[in-house]
């Protein structure tokens, strides 16, 4: 993996929203991640693929800092977010998980209303009154462009919405939370095409207001969304560049052997 500086330069002018440095993860003895250097430029898509198992989710987690919840899980290095390092003793976890919101692999509504799946986060912040709360869900759905499929539905469970909807509602719910950064862990893997455009539309979309970082295995998927692609192998980044130049010359041969199906 080339050195910081190198990257640095790749990125140019643009401002970076995360900075990782020599970060480390590992359960017990066992490394899943290995001193990971990268920079995630602000308002723009970033694409991490690779191979099952080779580190992409856990890096994920690291940036909201989801892997504390493994007992095992030691890290090491530093993630910082506006310059704020989030593994600073005392760092307030609670506040982080805020400021970057999280999309699973599989959408998880809660067994509530349309409306109080979005209006949770908000009432957890402290907001109560009503007529915000309101203008809160409305504009989030619109956010997720959801807001047409259910104005009229709010009171329904969630649980009623198709798959696609489920989605685009978990979106809405991270949104209202008003964080920086929107981290995506195969958003689409259990969606029909159909769903996956529309949620792709949504991502690009999302990327004028918020920095996204998508985990996926659809290396097409990686290609039409995202504007710079690392490529993960055996808990190590072995290469991160502009999309296209991942996916017409990337500089690394493993890399090169992973997009065209050599091997994966």
């Amino acid at each position: 993996m080339e050195n910081i500086d190198a990257i640095r330069s790749k990125l140019g002018g643009e401002d970076v929203e995360i900075e990782c440095r020599g970060l480390v993860l590992k359960y017990g003895q066992k490394a899943a991640l290995k001193d990971i250097d990268i920079d995630i430029p602000k308002n723009r898509i970033t694409a991490l693929i690779g191979p099952s198992g080779c580190g992409k989710s856990t890096f994920l987690r690291c940036l909201n800092r989801l892997n504390d919840l493994v007992e095992s899980a030691a890290v090491t290095g530093s993630v910082r977010i506006d310059g704020e390092d989030i593994y600073q003793p005392g760092y307030d976890v609670t506040m982080l998980r805020k400021r970057v919101g999280m999309v699973f692999q599989k959408s998880n509504p809660f067994p509530k209303s349309i409306y109080d799946n979005v209006a949770y986060g908000p009432r957890i912040a402290g907001i109560k009154k009503r007529p915000v709360l309101d203008e809160i869900v409305e504009q989030s759905l619109k956010g997720a462009a959801l807001w047409d499929e259910v104005k009229d539905r709010m009171d329904e469970s969630a649980l009623g919405l198709s798959g696609g909807q489920q989605q685009r509602l978990c979106i809405a719910r991270a949104i209202a939370c008003e964080p920086k950064v929107i981290l995506f862990d195969e958003p689409c893997s259990a969606l029909d095409p159909i769903s996956t455009s529309k949620v792709e539309t949504l991502m690009l979309e999302l990327k004028n207001d918020y920095t996204i970082v998508i985990v996926t295995h659809n290396m097409q998927q990686a290609a039409r969304i995202s504007d710079w692609t690392g490529f993960m192998f055996m808990g190590e980044l072995k290469e991160f560049d502009h999309t296209d130049k991942i996916f017409t010359n990337p500089s690394e041969k493993i890399t090169e052997e992973y997009i065209t199906g050599r091997f994966g």
